[in-house]
């Protein structure tokens, strides 16, 4: 298929899905005429199902379904038996674990600072790649500096689970670098103060997880392995990308998937089970993981561009060709645009 087609045929499958939902919900004896009300809110009971959707771009210029689907859930692997079943050989499936973010204020805590590859410590000036949080929050990842439209300063850029951490926090909440489960102590790690985020809550799919810290100094070093960036860009599906992150420090994946919807993230206890959509999917290319708990936050790029892809949110611990997990990634529009947002 090429692109049109499979985003076409992806919306065909999404629309046979909540039909195959609708029906299973539907109650064995319906009044007559059928109670579009009460299967409505069966439906709504079931979602999300821990099935994805999206596309799959191939090394020969065609693109597949992309097909996701978590372990250990029977709803979702009668869905995905039924659209193997419907798609054919143009299905690229794959087998997930529990989706989580990948920080604290979720059931996927960071790595131990004496396990972590990436950068744990003090850094000053601060630099992409550092461990970062919001004081009540353990650790995560600093992922680029951004400039906020109408505002003044620098500010740091990572998920909204590293910088704000929960529907408590509050504008000008201190940020810490390293973050407290790397030693990080107020007042003297301060870098800087809650500013903005995207509310992430129950409800209508989200599109990304991303907040902002106006830093205290702006004095900061916008510098990637292999040196600076040259923008954003759109994922195209199959490239390498590379991120630099506080867990495993710089490691390099291929996107796997593009346009996913239906992704399921377990925030654990006080916000649940969230559905993203329109997410971007990254396999490791070596023997190791692409990402770690702590990871979150980190900016993919692509090393052969230097063109920033995505902001690395959320991972599973198995799946992927090397068994280690996929990593998915919020495209760095949706991020920037919903910020209000210009990279450094």
């Amino acid at each position: 298929m090429d692109l049109e087609e499979a985003r076409t045929l992806k919306r065909q499958l999404v629309g046979y899905v909540d039909e195959l939902l609708a029906t299973r919900a539907r109650p064995a004896t319906a009044p007559a005429g059928g109670d579009a009300r009460g299967v409505g809110a069966a439906v709504a009971s079931l979602a999300p199902v821990g099935v994805a959707l999206g596309l799959a771009p191939r090394g020969d210029g065609g693109v597949d379904i992309a097909l996701r689907y978590t372990l250990g859930t029977p709803t979702a692997r009668m869905v995905a038996r039924r659209l193997a079943g419907e798609v054919g050989p143009g299905l690229d499936v794959r087998r997930t674990g529990r989706i989580r973010p990948l920080a604290s204020g979720s059931p996927r805590p960071p790595v131990a600072t004496a396990q972590a590859t990436g950068e744990t410590g003090r850094v000053r000036p601060l630099r992409p790649g550092v461990s970062i949080a919001h004081y009540a929050v353990s650790a995560g990842t600093l992922g680029a500096f951004v400039t906020l439209t109408g505002g003044t300063g620098v500010h740091a850029l990572s998920n909204f689970h590293v910088l704000a951490g929960s529907p408590d926090a509050r504008v000008g909440d201190d940020v810490l670098q390293p973050g407290s489960a790397d030693g990080g102590r107020l007042p003297e790690d301060r870098v800087g103060a809650l500013a903005a985020w995207v509310p992430v809550a129950p409800g209508a799919p989200l599109a990304v997880d991303a907040a902002v810290a106006a830093l205290d100094d702006p004095v900061v070093e916008a510098v990637y392995p292999g040196g600076p960036l040259a923008g954003p860009a759109p994922a195209t599906g199959e490239e390498e990308v590379e991120k630099i992150g506080r867990t495993t420090g710089v490691t390099r994946g291929r996107v796997t998937a593009l346009e996913l919807d239906g992704v399921v993230v377990d925030y654990g206890p006080g916000i649940g089970d969230l559905q993203f959509d329109n997410q971007i999917e990254v396999e490791a290319a070596g023997p190791e993981p692409f990402s770690r708990g702590g990871d979150s936050g980190a900016l993919v790029y692509r090393p052969s561009d230097r063109r920033a892809i995505g902001l690395l949110f959320a991972g599973s611990e198995t799946g992927g060709e090397n068994g280690t997990g996929l990593t998915y990634v919020n495209p760095i529009a949706e991020v920037l645009t919903a910020l209000g947002a210009s990279l450094v």
